[in-house]
């Protein structure tokens, strides 16, 4: 795939963040969009945006990607509504701070629903449109922290480690079964979000303060950078795509130092965040 121009590209989680400047960039390369979020006020001011940036076409729903049964029934309604599938972004995700000896099984369940289930449930629901299409691409959104670990992210590592995990054997499957779909994994750096602000974390936590720490000292790029890099690597067919300095430079880190690098991060995160 070299042009988003006419292409039916999904977006999960648009209602904000990256998701909405993913949206926004497609919509400017001539790209036909179905966008969702499980936040209806974000979405209709994703599809306003739309409008006014000329989008040609746009089809937006409510969604909650966790929910399984309803993820099937989105797929078969846009690719009805469309004629064809090209690219789906599993982008919706959350976040979840806290040592894991204060983490409740629920902050589990609740994360890996929406961070790990979520991407399966759209590339599983899409994949038979896309190699339908004969011109396929699903781009997966794990995390920095889906190559390297951080003290407080226990649950928010596992689901970002599992769609890395994921999307990788998933394009090697697209390989051995010559299917016509590429396959891309993204890891952002630190962007700036409303993921922690929107995120949740354990009892005993600031929530407040952990937010204020990522807004201001940990998220450096915009969402619409990120956008672009990620498109551009979409359009390069590249397997995988770090984004952000950030990003580029601690994954280098911990590839030199090997394991010693968890040591070097809980005592520099203790730093960060106090």
């Amino acid at each position: 795939m070299k042009t988003l121009d006419g292409k039916v590209v999904v977006i999960t989680g648009a209602g904000s963040g990256i998701g909405r400047a993913l949206a926004l960039n497609a919509a400017g390369r001539g790209a036909l969009l179905a966008v969702s979020d499980w936040n209806e006020a974000g979405l209709d001011e994703t599809v306003e945006l739309l409008k006014n940036a000329g989008a040609r076409e746009i089809r937006a729903d409510r969604l909650d990607v966790s929910d399984r049964a309803a993820f099937a029934a989105y797929a078969q309604t846009v690719k009805e509504h469309f004629g064809r599938v090209n690219v789906i972004v599993n982008n919706a995700g959350v976040s979840h701070s806290g040592p894991v000896t204060d983490m409740e099984y629920a902050d589990f369940d609740w994360i890996v629903g929406i961070n790990f289930w979520g991407v399966v449930h759209g590339t599983k629901e899409f994949l038979p449109h896309l190699i339908e299409s004969g011109d396929g691409h699903i781009v997966n959104l794990s995390s920095l922290f889906g190559l390297v670990s951080m003290p407080g992210q226990s649950t928010y590592n596992a689901t970002k480690y599992a769609v890395r995990g994921f999307t990788e054997s998933v394009r090697e499957d697209m390989i051995v079964g010559r299917h016509p779909v590429q396959v891309t994994c993204v890891h952002p750096g630190g962007i700036k979000t409303g993921i922690a602000r929107n995120g949740r974390t354990t009892a005993g936590e600031d929530h407040e303060q952990l937010a204020k720490t990522f807004d201001t000292k940990l998220a450096r790029m915009t969402p619409e950078r990120a956008a672009e890099i990620i498109v551009d690597a979409v359009l390069s067919n590249k397997p995988r795509v770090l984004v952000g300095a950030d990003a580029h430079a601690i994954h280098w880190i911990a590839k030199l130092l090997g394991a010693r690098y968890q040591g070097l991060f809980a005592r520099a995160s203790r730093r960060v965040l106090g």
